[in-house]
């Protein structure tokens, strides 16, 4: 009988798979000496390796207007046409010191 009511409790007690999931999400990171310095950039760099810096960033605060969008498109057209000229022309030198010319 006793075996059956330690089975019972240890069902009723533990925590939810839902519980056990959010626990484990999230970045931790462990402060040693009272360094507060450190454990943040440890966690800026651990925020930046796995994406979430960028997701905060990417999140919209205030409401843009049409002629911003405009100047922000034009900007993102601009950034990414150099980026394609820049890789051509890394590509090709690299072709040419490769064939040795």
């Amino acid at each position: 009988m006793n075996t059956i009511a330690k089975r019972v409790t240890g069902l009723v007690t533990r925590p939810s798979l839902n519980q056990q999931l959010q626990q484990e999400r999230g970045i931790r990171v462990k402060v040693f000496s009272n360094d507060l310095d450190k454990a943040l950039t440890i966690l800026q760099k651990k925020m930046q390796s796995s994406g979430m810096e960028r997701l905060i960033k990417g999140t919209q605060t205030h409401h843009i207007k049409n002629s911003e969008k405009k100047v922000l498109a034009r900007k993102n057209l601009e950034r990414r046409i150099k980026s394609i000229d820049f890789a051509r022309k890394l590509q090709s030198i690299l072709i040419k010191k490769v064939r040795g010319l």
